[in-house]
């Protein structure tokens, strides 16, 4: 009974958004998780992680840091119905006032062009759903990564979201590995969220403290050695502004013999997220329990 009610208030939320233009959607959303998030029991998650991450900050500044990414967790819930709006980018005209500038157009056609698949991975930092769009717009033939939500109303819509926006979904799950390998052999680009706490993951240090990390990308990049391996993220220039960045190609670790070295190559991965989350700490998602 609580499922349902929960898909049909979910349900009737998007369709109410969707009738708000993508700024005052994304600003009602900022401003109610502005004020509803530190009320959360996760709001303590996020506070001890700041702390743990930033142990010589201040706590005004922990919890400036704290309201800024419950704004953007807001803001990407009131994006996402606007996604296919959001998008602005025309690679023919750049607009530099768009709502999307990059300037490593470059890099992205090269991906489209080079006859490879490619590992692209990304993290929960501004809105971390523009990645995979990008990929899709700039004519990349692509497969993403997601994690179906428990409630099915809630889940179904979300994927009616997605489809058309971002390639080919694989949903996470136990067959989700031959259906990423299988990607990647008919030359797509697979992108992943990488992090997260992974329970059976290899230790990695992450700003700092030891942590288990996602070792699926190092793995299938050992699996396809010649597969560029990029960084995408999206960059909250203000309001449903952003800028994307890329990073790569990334050159991996390799053991003696010459393979991808997974644990290192996690390493390697987590580093990088960790100097984007320090550029922009207020645009990531601080309130799982990334250590444990």
């Amino acid at each position: 009974m609580l499922d349902r009610l929960l898909g049909t208030l979910v349900s009737l939320l998007l369709r109410l958004l969707r009738r708000i233009d993508p700024d005052r959607a994304a600003g009602f959303c900022g401003a109610v998780a502005r004020r509803l998030g530190p009320l959360t029991p996760v709001h303590k998650i996020g506070r001890d992680n700041l702390r743990a991450a930033f142990p010589d900050a201040d706590p005004a500044w922990i919890e400036r840091t704290l309201r800024g990414a419950w704004d953007n967790l807001g803001r990407v819930a009131g994006e996402y119905v606007h996604l296919g709006a959001l998008w602005d980018f025309n690679p023919e005209h750049p607009d530099p006032n768009g709502r999307i500038v990059t300037d490593d157009q470059a890099l992205f056609y090269s991906l489209r062009n080079d006859g490879k698949p490619a590992l692209c991975f990304a993290a929960h930092l501004a809105n971390w759903e523009l990645p995979a769009v990008a990929a899709s717009r700039h004519g990349l033939p692509s497969a993403v990564i997601y994690r179906m939500p428990n409630n099915r109303a809630v889940a179904a819509e979300i994927a009616r979201i997605r489809q058309g926006l971002m390639g080919r979904l694989i949903r996470s799950r136990s067959e989700a590995a031959l259906e990423m390998a299988g990607a990647l052999a008919a030359g797509e680009h697979l992108g992943m969220l990488v992090d997260q706490h992974w329970s059976r993951g290899p230790l990695v240090t992450f700003f700092g403290r030891p942590c288990r990390a996602n070792p699926t990308l190092a793995r299938l990049a050992r699996q396809f050695p010649d597969c560029p391996v990029i960084g995408v993220r999206a960059i909250r220039l203000g309001g449903s502004r952003f800028r994307l960045a890329a990073t790569g190609p990334i050159s991996l670790p390799r053991t003696a013999a010459g393979e991808i070295d997974v644990p290192a190559a996690t390493q390697l991965i987590n580093t990088i997220v960790e100097g984007w989350v320090r550029e922009h700490p207020e645009q990531w998602l601080w309130f799982h329990r990334r250590w444990r």
